[in-house]
């Protein structure tokens, strides 16, 4: 019996984390507004107490602000925000790279990485065009293996948290930009960018693996540029642009 309440407190969570963060990601709640936690709950359809702890969770992530009236608002970014986010991923990753290449790698992750690699470029070569969906999934997973050669648990819990941000993590303005005329050049260049990391992490070039890191971070500044400038109808498909003040 304790076993299933558990279970059950811990479903209750999980569902009220995911169901939060997609509202509030997808801007069913207007930055800086305050959350009202009972009517919220009825509409997911859990008690106030899992509710309360998902809460938490977002303002560790940074999608919820606390009041010191109690209560949470959702929160609001400015680009320079965002910006500064994508810089500090970047800079983190970077990290990662140089000491992968520095330390050297697990051979386990360095074959894990190379397979990696190599369904991302097929993606390029298929006559349907790009899978788009695919390449987020793809594109998240080196990512996370970028974190994970670096051989340091703390390097890769920052590249984590950092990556929780709204519009920081490595694929935040692939999602709705199939639209957008000539996107796939961009990503090719990104794979290039993949390429030549990960060379770089082989041939023990720290420097260089830790610049071309920071490099390919900057190409999300450059898709921020564009969406905010030149295409402001991506606001709806790209989850987080919701919450930047424009």
């Amino acid at each position: 019996m304790q076993f299933n309440s558990r279970q059950e407190k811990l479903n209750q969570f999980g569902k009220a984390l995911l169901e939060l963060r997609w509202q509030i990601l997808h801007g069913k709640f207007k930055a800086n507004s305050r959350l009202p936690e009972t009517a919220l709950a009825k509409r997911i359809g859990i008690s106030r107490t899992p509710l309360r702890q998902a809460m938490d969770r977002l303002v560790e992530e940074g999608l919820l602000v606390r009041l010191n009236s109690g209560g949470c608002r959702v929160a609001s970014f400015s680009i320079e925000d965002i910006s500064d986010a994508i810089e500090i991923r970047g800079v983190l990753e970077g990290t990662a790279a140089r000491l992968a290449a520095e330390r050297g790698c697990d051979s386990f992750l360095i074959s894990q990485c190379q397979d990696l690699l190599n369904e991302l470029d097929d993606l390029f070569t298929q006559k349907d065009g790009l899978d788009f969906s695919r390449y987020v999934e793809l594109n998240a997973r080196f990512h996370e293996l970028l974190s994970r050669l670096s051989g340091s648990r703390i390097v890769q819990r920052e590249v984590e948290k950092a990556s929780r941000l709204p519009l920081a993590s490595p694929s935040a303005f692939i999602n709705g930009q199939e639209i957008v005329p000539d996107f796939c050049a961009s990503l090719k260049l990104a794979q290039q960018q993949h390429r030549a990391i990960f060379e770089a992490i082989k041939n023990r070039e720290g420097a260089r693996a830790e610049s071309l890191a920071r490099e390919h971070a900057r190409l999300a500044r450059k898709n921020l540029d564009y969406v905010i400038n030149a295409d402001s109808a991506l606001v709806d498909s790209i989850p987080g642009l919701a919450l930047v003040a424009i």
